[in-house]
């Protein structure tokens, strides 16, 4: 699991039948203390979270898990925005997202 940011959405004419009904979401790694990126864009998808662009949330990458969240045992999918983050403690103290 990973801390993130949404910055963006994908939209899709066509896509596999598991992902229909679900939004695609582009993603952003960022340090969970600091709020600097830390990674590449990447693509998450949405499953009744309710994000949206600007928000910071909570990533589970791994296509198994994804897999079963979604209830699509084959389902094309390895990335899942598993909540949206509202602080972060750690040693350093507490970043507030919202």
């Amino acid at each position: 699991m990973f801390t993130a940011r949404v910055i963006g959405s994908v939209w899709a004419t066509r896509k596999h039948k598991s992902l229909d009904g679900l939004k695609m979401m582009l993603i952003e790694p960022i340090d969970g203390r600091t709020g600097k990126a830390s990674g590449e864009v990447q693509m998450a998808v949405d499953f009744n979270v309710g994000s949206g662009p600007g928000d910071t949330v909570l990533i589970i990458d791994e296509g198994s898990s994804c897999r079963q969240i979604l209830g699509h045992d084959k389902g094309p999918t390895r990335t899942i925005i598993a909540g949206v983050v509202d602080k972060v403690h750690s040693e350093d103290g507490e970043k507030k997202y919202h």
